[in-house]
């Protein structure tokens, strides 16, 4: 039962449309830096690779056929997931320890901007016999459960105001985030409604990017020079989409994911031993619940402490100092592995001007999107 390590990452794109590569190559680029830093040979040393698309993101159908090519994957062992990133790191994370194989490569993409209509074709994950009848759309669904969790929890619109601020500040910061502003309150108050109470300023804007993750076996990090970034909890789950089913207050996936992963990871106060966290805020409010439904925060405690500053860059949990899906962009499936390279590079002391001083544990969660209830937890360590 060898423990499980990230050694290579590479990223490319996160810009709301790329026009200079296709999608293909955008893939090769981030796998090209990914394989340089675990310096591994795709075609020689690497065991399995996993895939990670949508195809109502793509624009394509039957998209991870497609797949093989830019990864130096063709006529090997591929496993394609229609689901987030992390989610296919726990597939290559079950598959290493199996004691099959050594070494896994984990890609995911978006490239939302070769389609006119995305929004609309998004509509087209609802249940087509109960909810798409009365003209059901993501933002509109977002908007009742943010109205629901503001009453579940009374956190107030500023402080959910305030986890958009910080996130597009923090952006700033980031060289591959797409839409890093100098945001204030009023700024974010002032916005445009959606769907009340969603305003636009809460609502994550979409990029063309991918992120390749390499990840190895303890019996090859000792054989090579690299920097591993350990794996010490990973866990997914799917709580209920039906709108009739679903719990509309608490994000129940979260506290799945997590309850599985602290028992991996021997995580019993998040908030304590956790240094740095990457949890999803596709809507601004969602940070803020899902910290609750992970147990970082209790109910209703997250709002003041976004209020309080702790959850800035400087404070004592750090949230989301890539700039969030918010600030970094919404590249969908590729979400979890975007956050999965921010704690890279924040364990390795990479982060550049973001950096939080004295990172050895970082949470990364994402979230699939409306209309699911699918979230994915990984927990990263130094050690």
């Amino acid at each position: 039962m060898e423990k499980v390590a990230i050694i290579g990452v590479g990223v490319e794109g996160f810009r709301s449309a790329i026009r200079e590569l296709s999608y293909k190559e955008m893939v090769y680029q981030a796998a090209v830096k990914a394989y340089d830093d675990a310096h591994v040979n795709p075609r020689t040393e690497v065991d399995t690779f996993i895939s990670c698309e949508e195809d109502f993101n793509m624009g394509t159908s039957i998209t991870d056929e497609y797949a093989p090519d830019q990864l130096g994957a063709a006529q090997r062992t591929v496993h394609t997931i229609t689901g987030d990133g992390i989610q296919g790191m726990a597939a290559a994370y079950m598959q290493i320890k199996t004691g099959m194989y050594d070494i896994a490569v984990v890609q995911a993409q978006s490239r939302t901007s070769d389609m006119l209509t995305h929004n609309q074709v998004t509509n087209f994950a609802f249940d087509p016999l109960y909810t798409r009848q009365f003209d059901a759309q993501h933002h509109s669904t977002a908007a009742l459960e943010k109205r629901a969790y503001m009453k579940g929890s009374g956190v107030t619109e500023d402080a959910i105001a305030q986890v958009a601020v910080k996130n597009y500040n923090n952006a700033l910061k980031n060289p591959i985030a797409a839409y890093g502003t100098k945001a204030t309150l009023g700024d974010i108050a002032g916005s445009e409604m959606v769907s009340s109470p969603l305003k636009d300023a809460e609502i994550s804007k979409n990029v063309d990017g991918s992120v390749v993750v390499v990840m190895a076996s303890e019996k090859i990090v000792k054989q090579k020079d690299v920097n591993p970034v350990w794996i010490n909890g990973i866990s997914y789950a799917t709580n209920s989409p039906n709108f009739d089913t679903r719990d509309w207050t608490n994000a129940k996936y979260a506290k799945l994911s997590a309850d599985r992963a602290y028992k991996m990871a021997g995580i019993n106060n998040p908030r304590d031993q956790i240094d740095i966290f990457e949890i999803d805020d596709t809507y601004a409010f969602k940070e803020l619940q899902h910290l609750e439904s992970l147990g970082v925060f209790e109910n209703g405690e997250a709002g003041r402490a976004a209020m309080n500053g702790e959850l800035a860059r400087t404070g004592n949990t750090p949230v989301n100092v890539s700039g969030g899906v918010l600030g970094v962009g919404n590249a969908h499936d590729v979400n979890g592995l975007q956050r999965i390279y921010e704690l890279v590079e924040q364990i390795r002391g990479h982060a550049g001007r973001r950096q939080v001083s004295d990172v050895k544990t970082g949470m990364a969660f994402s979230w699939r999107g409306v209309p699911t209830t699918a979230g994915a937890l990984a927990i990263l360590s130094k050690e």
